[in-house]
């Protein structure tokens, strides 16, 4: 079929043609949006989640409703590479700039403006001009990260409730933030919610989230919703499938749909892949099985060579190696132990590999002593990309008996 007409557009972050499945998690976060603007509580909201699941897609949706709703709003995504300080006070300076320019009283947003300049300044961040300010020693100048972001949260929260608005922050890639500071900003929003000041924040990440929330705080999961974002039912996932197809005039039959699905697993990702390869693939409607199949070889190949490569190219040799031993073992979850069994070595040995791995986003410890893939069906990659595995041990086992052997033989 035409492919100037596919629907179908995967990348990283934009939104499906149907973003079936989620209109609950949709409707949660209007829920609290609308209570915090009317001056009723509510917990702010963390996505969690694998990969390719549509954390971004639905953050960028709630962002869109917190406009709609009046909210300002900042957005950004947590780097690797940059302190808490550093990506926090730029959001605040385009949040306050904003607030300024609102009608009504200024004493408020004046002295939440000093606090982010003496809060800039102590942690040697560059942000622009942003007006005078109300000079206010001890607010945010103290240099230590949790109480000054608590005093700059609470001083921007009272400038929103003097200006009659209501601020929303979203950070995608939460789980990048060290512990220690993801626990200073938690210990801001505890305060900024005990005071019932109107500040929310949306936050998206990995499945390990949850566990470094509730390490850095202990109150953490009373304080945020945490949203799991997984795969998409049968039905769900059909409508992903179905409905951008029927929309374009075209149809697809019910086993084309049944082998999509069981080749992607309800991924929505994935589901965009093979709904891409799948169009382009037939010759007119109804979209068949036999689609499916011719287009089942490109979809994988064009994941292998973007989504999971990209995660690859990350990994040491060393990484690689642990990472093959868990897809030697299956999908997953897999006892640390047993990786290491796998790999001919022993636990201890490997567990700074392990902890480099799940610092970089490629796996994640569902329960203690357990590891994860972060990726959905990355084993399946990984035994493409790697078809034959040898134990560590093994390997050097053969290499210590190669010299008596050679010895014997010469006797």
């Amino acid at each position: 079929m035409d492919p100037t007409r596919n629907p179908f557009t995967p990348s990283a972050g934009r939104q499906p043609p149907e973003l079936a499945g989620r209109a609950a998690v949709l409707q949660r976060a209007q829920v609290t949006l609308r209570r915090i603007k009317s001056g009723k509580h509510d917990r702010s909201a963390l996505l969690v989640g694998l990969r390719g699941v549509g954390k971004t897609v639905l953050l960028n949706r709630i962002f869109e409703l917190a406009e709609r709703e009046d909210y300002q709003t900042a957005y950004l995504e947590a780097p690797e590479d940059k302190k808490l300080a550093e990506i926090l006070a730029p959001m605040l300076r385009q949040i306050l700039l904003r607030l300024d320019l609102r009608r009504g009283a200024a004493d408020k947003v004046q002295k939440a403006i000093g606090a982010l300049r003496a809060f800039a300044s102590v942690f040697e961040i560059k942000i622009g001009d942003i007006g005078v300010g109300v000079k206010s020693p001890g607010t945010a100048d103290s240099g230590s990260l949790e109480t000054d972001v608590t005093d700059l949260l609470v001083a921007i929260g009272e400038a929103a409730r003097e200006k009659d608005a209501a601020i929303a922050l979203f950070v995608d890639e939460l789980q990048y933030v060290p512990e220690d500071e993801l626990a200073a900003l938690i210990t801001a929003l505890h305060r900024v919610s005990q005071l019932e000041l109107p500040v929310l924040l949306f936050g998206a990440g990995l499945p390990q989230l949850v566990g470094i929330t509730g390490k850095a705080k202990s109150y953490a999961e009373r304080l945020f919703h945490f949203e799991a974002i997984g795969e998409l039912s049968n039905d769900d996932a059909e409508e992903a499938i179905r409905k951008p197809i029927e929309d374009e005039g075209e149809s697809i039959d019910a086993r084309a749909l049944r082998a999509i699905i069981k080749a992607t697993k309800g991924y929505p990702f994935f589901l965009q892949q093979w709904g891409k390869h799948t169009w382009n693939q037939a010759f007119a409607s109804p979209i068949s099985q036999r689609d499916v199949r011719a287009a089942t070889p490109g979809a994988i190949a064009e994941l292998d060579d973007g989504f999971f490569r990209v995660r690859m190219d990350r990994l040491t040799p060393s990484e690689k190696r642990y990472l093959r031993a868990m897809a030697e073992l299956g999908p997953g979850p897999h006892a640390s132990g047993d990786v290491a069994a796998t790999l001919g070595r022993r636990v201890e040995s490997v567990g700074p590999t392990r902890a480099k791995i799940i610092a970089k986003g490629v796996a994640y410890a569902p329960a203690y002593g357990d590891i994860a893939f972060t990726v959905p069906m990355f084993d399946e990659y990984l035994r493409r990309e790697i078809p034959f595995f040898v134990p560590e041990g093994k390997a050097r086992s053969r290499t210590k008996k190669t010299p008596t052997a050679t010895r014997r033989k010469r006797k």
